[in-house]
Formats: structure tokens, sequence, C-alpha cells
């Protein structure tokens, strides 16, 4: 069993794909960036329920490790930000709870949070205002890929902190 583990991890090109399109969801038929943003809420809920920012954190960091290098790996092979790489997404809509996930911690009222922080990522990610979008046009390599979502995020962060500030 390690022996196959091991082999599948040399061969670059499955494990890329496997990590980039978030274990197969960017292959979703309708808005497989949306679908990945999405199935990412439940593994973002439970870091932030039991870990707080720190895990938060820590899981935005080596998501944007791997992404970075699994992206890498496919721009060797297909176009420039191709829909079926979602792991940019989890990345991003990891980043937009960045602000509140210390109040997400071990408190499951704040539920609606997440619901607001999913569609305030997808609204940056969706119309990408300045500098997502100089990041998404102008850096055409692997970082590109994932810093448009990333800026995404903080400007989803900032509106996020400012709501949950408002209605809390």
């Amino acid at each position: 069993m390690i022996k196959k583990i091991i082999d599948f991890l040399k061969n670059r090109e499955k494990t890329a794909i496997l990590a980039g399109t978030l274990f197969y969801a960017g292959y979703f038929p309708v808005a497989p960036g949306t679908f990945g943003s999405l199935i990412s809420l439940p593994v973002i809920f439970i870091v932030c329920y039991f870990f707080g920012t720190l895990g938060l954190l820590t899981i935005i960091i080596l998501s944007f490790i791997v992404s970075i290098i699994s992206v890498k790996e496919i721009l060797l092979h297909t176009e420039h930000d191709p829909s079926f790489v979602v792991i940019d997404e989890f990345v991003g809509q990891s980043v937009t709870f960045l602000t509140v996930a210390e109040l997400l911690k071990r408190n499951a009222d704040y539920w609606w949070v997440y619901i607001i922080g999913f569609l305030l990522f997808r609204l940056f990610d969706v119309t990408k205002p300045f500098p997502v979008s100089y990041a998404d046009k102008k850096i055409n390599n692997a970082l590109g890929v994932v810093l448009d979502d990333i800026l995404a995020g903080a400007y989803a962060s900032v509106c996020l902190y400012v709501v949950v500030l408002l209605l809390k």
C-alpha cells in the first residue's frame, strides 16, 4: 500500500491534478469555481471552529504552497488558469475568514458568517476589482492563478469583518 502511495506521488502530473482540482471537484460541470469555493466551507468551518486564526493561517499557508506546486505542473500541460483548477478557490475562500476566525472558534452560532463570506468571496472573485484583475491578467504563472483569489479573499475578508461588526 505504501509503495502505491509513493508511486502515485512520484507521478507529478497525477498528483498535481488531484490537488489542483480539489480531489476532482474542479470537474463539476457547472461553475466549478463556485463549487470549489462551496466545498471548501466544511473544511474552513472545522478549522475555524477547533483552531481559530492560527489553524486557518496554517491551512492557508499549506494550501498556498500545494497550490503553487500543483498549478505550476498543470500549467505545463494547459492554458493559464484553467477552470478545472479550483485549489486557488480554496485558498481565497480561506483568506476570507481570517478576520473573523477567532469569533468563529468554538462558536456555531455564527453559521451565517460562512454564507456571507462565501457570497462576498464569489462577488470579488467574479468581478475582479483592481488589483485582483491585475493579478488575473498580468501575472501569467502559478502565482497569478492563486494570487487573484487571495486578493479577492482579502477584499471579502475586510467586508466580512465590517458586516459582522454591524450585525453582531
